[in-house]
This record gives C-alpha cells, sequence and structure tokens, in this order.
C-alpha cells in the first residue's frame, strides 16, 4: 500500500467518524417533549417494550432491547419477518412497542401497523422521516434523522444506525435514573459479570472458616505459628486468646522482618512479633471492600471478625482472585 493511499483511507475513516459525530450533536435538540412522552409511555407500561426493527435497524434494535432490559425496563427484540409468522403472539395489551425505521417505509414493519393498532397499545416510533408512514401511526414519533450517512455511496446505513443507538441509550438512562435504577439493581441483572460479582459476592461468600482458619494462642512459640501457617498454606496466622477473640496478626511479612532482627524462632514467642490491631472486616462487608481495604493498606489477608470482635474467618488476595472480584 502506497503513502497515498494510506492518507486517503486516514482521510475517509476521519470523514465518517466527522459525520457521525455530527449527526449526534443534533439529536440533542431532539430531546424533547416527544421524548419525555415516549419516556412516560414506557415508565407507565405495565408489561414490557417489544422493540421491532429491520436488517441494520434490527441489528440496533436488539441492543435497544438488551440495554433497556438490563436497566430496569424489561424489554425484549421481536423480528419484524418472524413477528407476521407467529411471533406477535409474544404480545400483550400490557406492552408497549417500539419500532425503528430510517425510512419509516419499511415493508415489513408496516405491515405489522394494522395487527399492532388492532392490540391498542402505545406504539414508539424512531424515524428519520416523521411523514412517513410509521412515524404518523405511532403513538409518538421520535426524529433520528441525519442529513447524510456517513458511507461515500449514501447508501450503507451508518450515521443513521449510530443516531437510533444514541436515542435508545438516551431513553434507556432517561428511564433508569427516573426508575431510581441502583447498581444494586443493575447487579442483580449482571451476576456474572465483573460488576455483578463486586456488588453481589460478600466476604462470607468466600472466607475461610472453621478448622481452615489458622489462628495460634498468644502464648504460642513463633516456630508453632510458622507451623500452622504452612499448614493452611494463606501466608499468615491470627492470634487469639481463650475465647476467640483477635489479637494480633502474624503474616509473611512479619516472618521476613523477624529474621531480619535475627530472632530466634524457637525462643521467641509470638505476640512479641505480631501485628497488632491488625484490619478486620465483617463478614457482611463486600467482597469488594475487601479488595480496597487490602490495596489501601497493602496487606495481603484480613482477619474476618463479628459485631463482638470474635474471629469467625480469614480471606486473603487469592480469595478475591478466584472470586474474580479483582
Amino acid at each position: 500500500m502506497n503513502e497515498i493511499n494510506k492518507n486517503k483511507i486516514s482521510t475517509l475513516g476521519k470523514a465518517v467518524i466527522e459525520t457521525e459525530q455530527n449527526a449526534l450533536s443534533k439529536l440533542i435538540d431532539r430531546i424533547d417533549d416527544k421524548f419525555v412522552e415516549a419516556c412516560e409511555i414506557i415508565l407507565g407500561c405495565a408489561g414490557r417494550v417489544i422493540v421491532i426493527g429491520m436488517g441494520k435497524s434490527g441489528h440496533i434494535g436488539h441492543k435497544i432491547a438488551a440495554t433497556l432490559a438490563s436497566t430496569g425496563s424489561p424489554a425484549f427484540f421481536v423480528h419484524p419477518g418472524e413477528a407476521s409468522h407467529g411471533d406477535l403472539g409474544m404480545i400483550t395489551t400490557n406492552d408497549v412497542v417500539m419500532v425503528l425505521s430510517n425510512s419509516g417505509e419499511t415493508d415489513e414493519v408496516v405491515a405489522l401497523l394494522p395487527v399492532i393498532k388492532r392490540l391498542n397499545i402505545p406504539m414508539i416510533s424512531l424515524t428519520g422521516d416523521p411523514n412517513s408512514t410509521l412515524a404518523k401511526a405511532a403513538t409518538v414519533n421520535i426524529d433520528i434523522s441525519v442529513e447524510k450517512e456517513a458511507c461515500p455511496l449514501g447508501l450503507a446505513p451508518t450515521a443513521s444506525t449510530t443516531a437510533t443507538l444514541a436515542m435508545g441509550d438516551a431513553i434507556a438512562i432517561a428511564l433508569l435514573e427516573a426508575r431510581g435504577f441502583s447498581e444494586n439493581d443493575f447487579a442483580l441483572s449482571h451476576p456474572g459479570g465483573t460488576l455483578g460479582r463486586r456488588l453481589l459476592l460478600h466476604v462470607s461468600d468466600i472466607m475461610h472458616t472453621g478448622d481452615e482458619i489458622p489462628k495460634v494462642e498468644k502464648s504460642a512459640l513463633l516456630s508453632e505459628a510458622l507451623v500452622e501457617m504452612s499448614q493452611k498454606g494463606l501466608g499468615v496466622t491470627t492470634i487469639v486468646d481463650d475465647n476467640d477473640n483477635i489479637l494480633g496478626i502474624f503474616t509473611d511479612g512479619d516472618l521476613r522482618r523477624s529474621l531480619d532482627a535475627n530472632i530466634d524462632i524457637k525462643t521467641c514467642r509470638v505476640e512479641d512479633v505480631m501485628t497488632k490491631n491488625g484490619k478486620t472486616i465483617e463478614p457482611d462487608a463486600l467482597a469488594a471492600s475487601a479488595l480496597s481495604l487490602m490495596e489501601t493498606h497493602r496487606i495481603n489477608a484480613l482477619a474476618v471478625v463479628n459485631s463482638e470482635n470474635k474471629l469467625i474467618g480469614i480471606l486473603n488476595m487469592h480469595d478475591l482472585l478466584r472470586a474474580r472480584v479483582v
């Protein structure tokens, strides 16, 4: 590829971005009363938002439906071709239909309008022509027209699909705010994602308990503490009194510092070299909070205590890694 072609490709790429950027900037003025009315219709919907679109509008429709569903507005996509062959049965009288078509004259979509009208349910349309068949049939039409497509041939849907997608996002996020949709709500619909794990996973879900907890009494020799650390394999041991009240913690870092000080591990008691008042966490805290505490204080393990400061568990950074909280 010669230098002239490289420059041409770069220029064309920038032109596409600029065209789509211009299309998006003009959408701002279309966040008007019709936009508000569309959001109010969806907020008042007792059922689902049924998103319909053909071709590239269908691909955008899939994404809009997914965004709505994940942000508190139950929604799914119905292909207009399949709708004519039975899938219209998915639509109930409690639903709202959102139809996407840049021209507003897509045959497969227009063919569904009489049936949607017969259901007597609200229909929101996103079109590039407010005088189109679809726009006129809709309860409310939102203008997503663009001056031109980014395609130099003016054929491939580019700027128009970008504008449709952005308007769909605007509706979804406006509804999210109006519903008071929270991070926890979002996490409940994304339990398998990183955000879901960070917001739903608690310390009690991943901590070591019972015999897995490394612990010794304060009178234990340092050598005994090292044996406990080795057997439990967590790189740490806790130091407790007779009632399991936590007195301190001894880590690999404490061991290195003890060896540097030439301490005799066979005669030194662990209470003399342990870290007193170490950081602890409660079992109902989020695992993400445990991660933040470890990162802030540059530690690799946390003792888990109840409201009475009694030791009930322990976790380390490897536990958080395995749980994919990190």
